[in-house]
C-alpha cells in the first residue's frame, strides 16, 4: 500500500466527514484587465510561455531512435527528434538555407532532416551534413549552418522545451520536488490511445478550470460530477506547480474500514498540474488524460492538446470498450462542459458586470497559479529556485 496515496485519502476522508476543504488564507481578487487587456496578455505570454520551460510532448511519443514530432507552439515551428543516442532535441523547423519548413506538423521517422525545397540535408543532432548541388552552389563552413537548436531536456515522461533559442534551463531546478512526484506516474510506459487538439476560450479562463472543485457538481453532472465530490480539495503545491487530490464518492465507503484494508486509489482522483500549461490527470484507475493548454493567436483564445492514455493497450473488446468511453467522457467534460462555461465566461469580459474576479478561500490551487503569474512577471524576480513541497493541511 503506497503510504502518499494512503495518506491524502485520509485527508481527502476528513473533510468528507467534516465537509470541509483545504483553504487559501484569504479571498483573493484578480482586476479584469488579467484576462482582458491585450497589451498585458502579450507581455504575460512573452515572459512565461516564451521564456520558461514548456512541456511540449510526452516521452512515449518519440519512442524509438528517428522518431520525430513536428509541431507550431505559440507560433514557434518546432521540430522533436530522437537520435541514435536515444535522446530527444528540439530545434527550429526552419531550414538555414532559404528557410523553408523541413518537416509537416505530425509525427513520422527520419533517419535524415532534408529540406524539401533544396535538399540541404540535416543530421538527427540538427547539423548540416549534406547540399544538393554543393560544388556549384559555392564554398561555405557547414557548421556554420546547422539548425537552430532550443534547450530541451526529458525529465518523468515528459520533454521540456525552451521556446527562445539560446536560453537554458535546469529541468531539476524548473522542477524541485515536483519531478520526484511526477516520477510516480511513469508516463514514459503508458500507452497513446488518441491524440487531439481542442479549441479553448482564454489562456487564464481555461486554467482556472483546470484548478478548482467547485464547479464539480454543477458543470460536471453528467460526467466526472457523478463521482466526484464537489468543493472537496487536498492541495499541494511545488512552487508554482501543484498536486490537486479530489475526493470521490466512494470515500463513505471508508469510513468505517480500518485503514490496513485500505484501497486509497479507489477512492481518490490526483490531478498533477505543472505550471505554466500542463494538466495530467488519473481519473479512472487505468486510463490518464495529459492536456497540455497554449494560448491561442488571441488572448480569448486557446488550443489544448488532449492525450488518451492507457496503462496497457487495449487487447479484449471490452478493453477498447472501456477506453473509447474514458475518451468520450473525457471529451464531452472539457469541451462541452468545461470549455462551454468558459467560452460564455469570455464573451462576458467586455459587458462591464464586472470590474475584478474572485477566488475564495476553497480555490487556493487558482490562487496560487495567479499568484506565480505575477512573481514571474515582476521584472526583479527573473529566476527561481528549486521549488519545494508546502502542504495546505491545517
Amino acid at each position: 500500500m503506497n503510504k502518499e496515496t494512503l495518506a491524502l485519502a485520509a485527508r481527502a476522508l476528513r473533510h468528507f466527514t467534516d465537509k470541509t476543504t483545504d483553504q487559501a488564507e484569504s479571498t483573493m481578487e484578480i482586476p479584469l484587465s488579467a484576462y482582458r487587456d491585450v497589451d498585458r496578455y502579450a507581455v504575460e505570454v512573452e515572459r512565461i510561455f516564451n521564456h520558461l520551460p514548456l512541456a511540449a510532448a510526452l516521452s512515449l511519443e518519440l519512442p524509438e531512435a528517428g522518431n520525430y514530432r513536428a509541431m507550431r507552439l505559440l507560433g514557434v515551428p518546432i521540430l522533436l527528434i530522437r537520435g541514435e543516442d536515444m535522446q530527444v532535441r528540439a530545434m527550429l523547423n526552419v531550414c538555414s538555407h532559404r528557410g523553408a519548413q523541413l518537416c509537416k506538423d505530425g509525427a513520422g521517422s527520419r533517419q535524415m532532416i532534408t529540406c524539401p525545397y533544396h535538399a540541404w540535408s540535416y543530421s538527427q543532432t540538427g547539423d548540416l551534413v549534406g547540399r544538393y548541388g554543393g560544388m556549384t552552389f559555392g564554398d561555405i563552413e557547414n557548421d556554420q549552418y546547422g539548425l537552430t537548436l532550443l534547450h530541451c531536456e526529458e525529465k518523468a515522461g515528459i520533454v521540456w522545451v525552451c521556446l527562445t533559442a539560446g536560453e537554458v534551463f535546469n529541468i531539476d531546478t524548473w522542477l524541485g520536488d515536483f519531478g520526484d512526484e511526477l516520477n510516480t506516474l511513469d508516463l514514459a510506459n503508458w500507452h497513446m490511445h488518441e491524440q487531439r487538439d481542442l479549441p479553448g476560450p482564454g489562456w487564464k479562463v481555461t486554467m482556472d478550470g483546470y484548478l478548482e472543485a467547485y464547479h464539480h457538481q454543477l458543470v460536471h453532472r453528467e460526467t466526472v460530477g457523478k463521482y466526484t465530490v464537489g468543493n472537496l480539495l487536498v492541495l499541494d503545491t511545488y512552487g508554482p506547480h501543484q498536486r490537486l487530490t479530489f475526493g470521490r464518492k466512494s470515500l463513505r465507503d471508508l469510513i468505517d474500514q480500518p485503514r490496513d484494508q485500505w484501497r486509497p486509489d479507489e477512492h481518490i482522483r490526483m490531478i498533477h498540474s505543472g505550471f505554466p500549461n500542463l494538466s495530467i490527470s488519473g481519473i479512472l484507475g487505468d486510463h490518464c488524460l495529459v492536456s497540455q493548454v497554449f494560448p491561442g493567436e488571441t488572448l480569448s483564445t486557446t488550443i489544448t492538446r488532449q492525450t488518451i492514455l492507457v496503462a496497457k493497450k487495449p487487447e479484449t473488446l471490452k478493453q477498447l470498450k472501456e477506453t473509447k468511453e474514458f475518451s468520450a467522457l473525457t471529451l464531452k467534460a472539457v469541451q462541452e462542459e468545461d470549455y462551454g462555461i468558459g467560452f460564455s465566461i469570455q464573451s462576458g469580459l467586455e459587458s462591464g458586470a464586472n470590474d475584478h474576479f474572485l477566488f475564495g478561500r476553497n480555490e487556493p490551487a487558482v490562487q496560487n497559479y495567479h499568484r506565480w503569474i505575477a512573481k514571474f512577471m515582476d521584472s526583479k524576480n527573473n529566476s527561481w529556485q528549486r521549488p519545494k513541497r508546502r502542504s495546505y493541511e491545517k
